[in-house]
């Protein structure tokens, strides 16, 4: 795997790793007086839309609408740049080809069945890394940046070339 393509996981890895709560965030309407407000300033494609996941988040079971309203009071709680950098690694998560999703869900569900006390060991080592070399940590931030900024086309010859660049590694 070449460098950019393995700092891009490293950065996702990273910022999974170093954030414990951030995980994705669903939560029933607001019961808040303005919500009837911002209800109707809705299209009617995002009315629809917000009802559908109202009764999918009514399906779930209790213990899961449950854990889904706690994530909600930790987002409430988060700094706005908190937030915004779990929005960031969100669009860049869902701006993966679904093999580098299924991938990184695979190396996070890895990591979320590690002992709490594992866990906190990979945090620390990755934080003491970052720390000691905040030129690789502005290494990784910038080939994230470039990622983004790419075309889908851009990201898919990229892809293609890391593919055959590792067969090649592979078959020597």
């Amino acid at each position: 795997m070449s460098s950019q393509p393995r700092a891009m996981w490293v950065a996702l890895l990273a910022s999974i790793a170093l954030a414990p709560n951030a995980q994705a965030f669903a939560a029933e309407p607001s019961a808040a007086p303005e919500a009837s407000e911002r209800f109707r300033s809705l299209t009617e494609v995002q009315k629809d839309e917000l009802r559908r996941k109202q009764r999918e988040y009514k399906a779930l079971p209790k213990e899961e609408q449950e854990r889904l309203r706690q994530n909600l009071g930790r987002w409430k709680k988060l700094p706005p740049d908190e937030k915004q950098r779990i929005q960031e690694n969100i669009q860049a998560f869902a701006q993966l080809s679904p093999a580098e999703r299924q991938e990184l869900r695979k190396q996070f569900q890895n990591f979320s069945g590690l002992s709490e006390e594992k866990k906190a060991e990979l945090r620390k080592k990755m934080q003491e890394y970052l720390r000691a070399n905040p030129e690789k940590r502005e290494q990784i931030l910038e080939n994230v940046r470039r990622w983004r900024d790419m075309s889908e086309e851009q990201r898919e010859r990229y892809r293609e070339r890391m593919r055959e660049k590792q067969q090649e590694r592979h078959h020597r």
